[in-house]
């Protein structure tokens, strides 16, 4: 075989040239791109990302780029396009604050149905494009779906008599039809029970104002505005509703009042914990949503590493169930998990050879094989008197909800130290301060003490979004109000959930429970009894390895895993 070979130098070889975004990319995209997204498919033959391509593509079709902090100051208007089609359709049509002409965000801009759709909603009137990447648009979306829930179809008429509220229904309401209620204050709570419950949220808060009501829904601990009623006629009636559901006193405007009731959604029963409280312009209502059965589901298989301790609190808490007999404290404010973290626990201990009973006001949730009794103050069950009823029924593990009164503290520190192993909560800020909150109660110091197998202070701390947390930069006078050194920092990630879809624009994703321990040392017991100054006890426990819950918090913002904000809104700075 002969081998033709050209003579000098091998001649350059040539390379295919580069592609760039011209007129035939976005025909081979209309062609080739099939069911993915044109933007993708340019940005990957150009091999840049969808932010990379936003400029390019918004000159090349006339366009303005829009980032999401430009996005975010869009006013939309859902009464020319609605948000169902806004969502659908991954578009928005609004106005600038300072414009008078209408923006057009879209995130393809070769879809020209879309355009020539928009066209005919929005008629003549004068019109801005502009671009904004799929993610920021969908991002952008599903933050605005906070405020505009199934209570937005809920049309509150204030030129004409209201409907007052009535007990139709009862405890038990079904909420599954709300455009079949008549009544617009009926529609009006029952769409914000159900929008509660489809959000997830964990408290819900009717605020009444000088004009009206605010709606509020606290999630992952945070409180969000939701909707605001311009009417105080209507604000009154909706408090008027929540009472006779609650069965409570409609004609009673001056003394807070507690009551309870019961929602019917998919054939499951929620139940829902009322607090009215008067105001200046009315009464304020808060709900507590206690979903039992949804959370028995999630709570079969519920053990202590779920809830995200480190593994030192984990072997404490664990060891401490594991005792015989004693006392196990959780403290911490309304909200932050105790009643989680004694449910773990005992979830864990649940082997069926001991009897374990609860008394609590509510039952949060059921677990199997355990007998759990309600509070029922009006009828005469307090947590006092349903304590020395238990002791009576041959109980090894007690659980009692909360230690409110002198009474119920007292029993609880004799049953623990007659035998019984007790878990409970108490309210303190932290597990120094749990001791004096049982001095103040009259419970005998020594008494205490010896019950007591250990204390537990818990917070629950917002974690970075995973899909949209970028590393960032912490201003340094916000390190010193933090009362972070320069050189604790050095070598930190800090991190920020920029906003995206998976966590519904707020930059944050699930909560995690951070905590600070105190084993009963001979030592630390001496000292507690002898009413040692509490900064020698603090050093005490220092030495023994105590962790605060700063600075447990510290180091999950160091980490990235939160941020510097969030530490500061659940922990003080030490």
């Amino acid at each position: 075989m002969t081998i033709f070979m050209s003579s000098g130098l091998p001649s350059r070889i040539e390379r295919p040239p580069e592609p760039t975004l011209d007129a035939a990319l976005v025909q081979e995209a209309l062609k080739n791109a099939g069911s993915r997204s044109r933007v993708a498919w340019m940005a990957e033959q150009l091999k840049l990302s969808e932010d990379d391509l936003l400029p390019r593509a918004a000159r090349f079709f006339g366009a303005r780029p829009l980032m999401m902090a430009e996005l975010r100051a869009i006013s939309p208007d859902f009464g020319l396009v609605s948000f169902a089609e806004c969502k659908r359709r991954n578009c928005v049509v609004g106005r600038y604050a300072d414009q008078d002409a209408l923006t057009v965000v879209v995130s393809d801009p070769t879809d020209i149905r879309l355009r020539q759709w928009i066209d005919v909603r929005i008629g003549n009137r004068p019109t801005d494009i502009a671009l904004a990447t799929a993610a920021d648009l969908q991002a952008f979306l599903v933050s605005l779906e906070k405020s505009l829930r199934a209570m937005d179809a809920v049309k509150v008429h204030t030129d004409r008599p209201s409907v007052a509220a009535n007990g139709d229904g009862g405890l038990a309401i079904s909420i599954s039809n709300i455009d079949a209620t008549e009544s617009p204050v009926v529609r009006l709570v029952d769409s914000t029970l159900y929008d509660a419950l489809h959000t997830g949220a964990s408290d819900i808060h009717l605020e009444t104002q000088p004009g009206g009501m605010v709606i509020k829904y606290r999630l992952d601990g945070v409180l969000e505005v939701v909707k605001q009623i311009d009417s105080l006629d209507i604000a009154n009636q909706a408090i008027s509703r929540i009472k006779v559901v609650s069965e409570l006193d409609i004609a009673e405007r001056r003394i807070p009042q507690d009551g309870r009731f019961q929602v019917v959604v998919d054939g499951r029963d929620i139940d829902f914990r009322v607090s009215i409280m008067p105001n200046l312009f009315g009464e304020d209502a808060v709900l507590r949503v206690l979903d039992r059965k949804h959370l028995t589901g999630q709570f079969q298989a519920l053990r202590l590493e779920t809830l995200g301790f480190d593994t030192r609190v984990l072997d404490f808490i664990r060891d401490a169930a594991l005792m015989p007999y004693g006392l196990l404290l959780v403290t911490g404010p309304t909200g932050s998990g105790k009643t989680t973290t004694l449910y773990a626990a005992l979830s864990e201990i649940n082997t069926g050879l001991d009897k374990i009973v609860t008394i609590e006001d509510p039952i949060e949730y059921q677990l199997p094989g355990v007998l759990q009794i309600p509070v029922n103050e009006k009828k005469g069950l307090t947590f006092a008197r349903g304590l020395r009823s238990i002791l009576r029924h041959d109980p090894d593990k007690i659980m009692v909800g909360e230690i409110r009164d002198a009474e119920t503290a007292q029993i609880a520190v004799q049953a623990a130290l007659t035998g019984h192993q007790v878990f409970t909560t108490v309210h303190a800020n932290n597990v120094f301060d749990v001791i004096g909150r049982f001095a103040n109660m009259g419970v005998d110091s020594y008494s205490l003490v010896a019950a007591l197998n250990g204390i537990v202070a818990q917070r629950l701390l917002r974690m970075n979004c995973p899909e949209c947390a970028a590393p960032c930069t912490v201003a340094p006078e916000v390190l010193a109000r933090s009362g972070l050194a320069p050189q604790r920092v050095a070598a930190a990630t800090f991190k920020r959930g920029m906003g995206c879809a998976h966590c519904r624009g707020t930059g944050y994703k699930g909560r995690r429970a951070i905590a600070e321990t105190l084993p009963m040392s001979d030592t630390l017991r001496d000292q507690l009894v002898q009413r040692a100054p509490l900064s020698q006890i603090r050093q005490s426990a220092r030495d023994a390895g105590f962790t605060s819950l700063r600075d447990a918090a510290v180091a999950l913002a160091l980490s990235g895993e939160t941020t510097v904000e969030e530490i500061n809104r659940v922990t003080p700075v030490e």
